[in-house]
């Protein structure tokens, strides 16, 4: 069983194709389980044959002929290893990194604007030392206190993508 807040009203909320028809008008419906708020769209997966396990890569864009500039900041700055990309793939130009149970792909962009709002968060052990690595390279992190249960800090690749580097605090993940 569901429930449906809409104000003050409480609906049960029995059918999928009225929980689209709500979602569409933009009423969400919570339950509490235990500490954790769930939405029906998550219950929903639970109906599905198929089952997330993981996510492969991020893919950032990148001007063309920056990716030696990307290559000294994932690779040299942030400690990645370069993954040597599929011949097929290689003539697209980018380039791939691997570390810390991450992939990182940078692919060439022709018409490339730099992302200000979209961007990976990324989980950091020891969040301080990474924003020092930053700043010994003359690199700036901007401090947001803002996400509950997390230290975390902005900063951008050598082209202007926003990263985001956060750190579990307190148990969070």
């Amino acid at each position: 069983m569901a429930v449906i807040a809409t104000g003050i009203e409480i609906t049960e909320l029995t059918d999928v194709a009225q929980w689209g028809r709500l979602r569409s008008t933009n009423v969400y419906r919570h339950t509490i389980e235990g500490n954790a708020m769930t939405t029906e769209a998550d219950r929903l997966t639970d109906r599905v044959a198929y089952e997330f396990t993981g996510l492969h890569h991020v893919q950032l864009a990148i001007p063309p002929g920056s990716e030696d500039a990307c290559r000294g900041f994932w690779g040299g700055i942030l400690g990645m290893a370069e993954v040597e990309k599929p011949p097929v793939l290689a003539a697209r130009g980018g380039c791939w990194f691997r570390g810390g149970g991450l992939e990182l792909h940078l692919g060439v962009d022709a018409d490339f604007a730099p992302a200000r709002k979209a961007h990976p968060g990324i989980l950091v052990a020891d969040l301080d030392a990474l924003a020092q690595r930053l700043s010994q390279n003359g690199l700036e992190a901007t401090w947001d206190g803002e996400f509950p249960g997390h230290k975390r800090f902005y900063a951008s690749d050598p082209v202007g993508n926003r990263l985001e580097f956060l750190e579990p605090i307190g148990g969070h993940r």
